[in-house]
């Protein structure tokens, strides 16, 4: 890792750029302490300036090949592997995370960016499918149509709190954006603006080894600059991870734009966990335990923590109840992330604790200075019923709640009224497959991803995974923002219609020089349309 130097400044245009002062200063998150650094605030010129230099790069960046990029990727990939023991040790002043966790974080973060160069390479990416001319047809000619996939735009990406590296500077929405040919405006977060600074200094040095385009990455810092950065005219679309109020707020400034852009908002779920009667009568003793392990997983601030627990009334689950409580009681308080975190914890542990229709079971609720205590809560199932609005909010933090429903039917109406989450869990044995069947269907309604028998609480980076969902848990259930299908987001499908052979993009030409599968005529191949009788076109 080269000498480790933090100016605090914006990354604009392959530049380092700021005006004023450094007034944002950086903060330990194990005792609100200031580390020492300060960064400048960005003015409305200079995010003005981050989203023209994405501009300025897009018809360039967007012309690489797919091997470009893909090498781009993996040089940052190897840029951020290459971070060493300094900047673990500013990543963990800043978030409480430990060096275990945050090395595996930095591993899958490099990970990824080598997943989308796989995607690029083989070339599935460019969706291609034509429809050679019909110059006979009666009583109309087909024309040759050609359809594609190319980049969207300059993407808006707002980092995350809760994943320093996987989801922020070099993480999944900034990776999928540079695999889709969209240079990147990056908003740092302010829980992690060290961390934000180093990363980015990894990902210029990539760009200036690969010789892309500066302005393909940009990155400010500050508090008051999101409005302005999405609704600029250069941004074409905004990748977000955060809260339901900040991604919806994103969304309507989006929607208000004199041209609406997509915004992929990542925002807020429950994920509720579902034990059926045997598997709890089979190993209700360890469901508790490990149901406790997951939701006090990195002191409860994953999007995907299990937050609420239904079982149907039995001596069974009366017993496991007891195990979750005696498990939660026995549970280690936490660091969290940063002091704004822990007060929206305790906030939101208010929140609960007035409510007349809850029952606090478990967890010490006298706060702890800079620590998150676990806590367990039990609910009377008519509250979803009535879709009763606390019951449907995550509270970000080491915290669950427990219903009992009556009977299958009522286990059913009960999982009708949820909103849209990110995740769904059936814990089930074979002989409750029957009653899992009937369950299905509408929990593939209700979320993007339904695990049995296991725990939402680790999203695997691959081809088949799904992280979004309905309705609050993201702004667009159509797309993900975990594994390589998060890249569609930010493509488009261009049609060309009788384009002269000359003028076709490599994926599209009769040769078909980059081997790809392509939708020819209906048939999914990858031969050549040379001297096929269907590959003349109608100039």
């Amino acid at each position: 890792m080269p000498n480790t130097i933090i100016s605090g400044k914006h990354f604009i245009g392959g530049q380092r750029i700021a005006s004023g002062t450094a007034e944002l200063a950086s903060w330990r998150a194990d005792n609100d302490r200031p580390t020492g650094y300060h960064f400048y605030q960005a003015s409305g010129a200079e995010t003005a300036a981050a989203a023209e230099a994405a501009a300025n790069a897009f018809n360039a960046y967007s012309q690489t090949s797919s091997e470009q990029r893909a090498a781009f990727l993996c040089a940052i990939a190897d840029e951020i592997d290459a971070l060493a023991e300094p900047f673990f040790n500013f990543v963990m002043q800043e978030t409480a995370l430990s060096l275990a966790r945050l090395q595996g974080e930095r591993a899958r973060t490099s990970g990824q960016l080598r997943l989308f160069a796989e995607l690029l390479r083989r070339g599935d990416v460019h969706g291609v499918r034509i429809d050679c001319a019909l110059p006979d047809r009666t009583p109309l000619p087909r024309p040759d149509l050609r359809q594609y996939r190319t980049a969207l735009g300059p993407v808006a990406v707002f980092g995350a709190s809760n994943f320093p590296l996987a989801f922020s500077t070099a993480g999944g929405d900034t990776a999928a954006a540079l695999a889709a040919g969209c240079p990147v405006v990056f908003k740092a977060h302010s829980g992690h603006m060290i961390t934000a600074e180093l990363t980015a200094q990894a990902i210029e040095r990539a760009v200036q080894q690969q010789q892309m385009p500066a302005g393909v990455f940009n990155m400010i810092f500050g508090a008051r600059i999101g409005a302005e950065l999405v609704q600029h005219p250069a941004i074409q679309a905004v990748g977000f991870t955060g809260s339901l109020q900040g991604g919806r707020a994103l969304f309507d400034l989006a929607m208000r734009r004199p041209q609406p852009i997509p915004v992929f908002a990542e925002m807020s779920s429950i994920n509720p966990v579902v034990i059926m009667p045997q598997a709890l009568a089979q190993r209700g003793p360890s469901i508790a335990q490990e149901l406790v392990a997951s939701f006090t997983l990195g002191c409860g601030q994953f999007c995907t923590k299990p937050g609420l627990i239904i079982g149907i009334r039995s001596p069974a689950f009366n017993q496991l109840i007891d195990d979750l409580k005696h498990s939660v009681n026995a549970a280690t308080p936490q660091h969290m992330l940063n002091a704004g975190t822990l007060a929206n914890y305790h906030h939101g542990l208010q929140a609960l604790a007035q409510h007349p229709g809850l029952e606090h079971l478990a967890g010490n609720l006298e706060p702890q200075p800079h620590l998150a205590t676990p806590q367990l809560y039990l609910a009377d199932s008519q509250l979803l019923f009535n879709q009763d609005a606390l019951l449907q909010e995550e509270v970000f933090g080491p915290v669950a709640i427990v219903i009992t429903v009556e009977d299958q039917r009522q286990l059913l109406a009960a999982l009708e009224h949820l909103q849209g989450q990110l995740t769904a869990t059936l814990l089930a044995e074979p002989s409750d497959m029957a009653a899992s069947a009937e369950l299905l269907p509408l929990l593939t309604r209700k979320a993007g991803r339904v695990l049995f028998n296991g725990y939402p609480t680790g999203v695997e980076v691959c081809d088949a995974m799904v992280h979004g969902g309905p309705y609050p848990a993201t702004s667009d259930a159509r797309g993900t923002s975990v594994g390589t299908l998060a890249i569609e987001r930010f493509l488009r499908p261009v049609c060309l219609q009788n384009a002269p052979a000359a003028l076709l993009p490599a994926a599209l030409q009769d040769s078909n020089p980059l081997n790809l599968l392509r939708l020819v005529n209906g048939t999914y191949t990858r031969a050549s349309l040379e001297g096929a009788s269907y590959g003349n076109r109608q100039i």
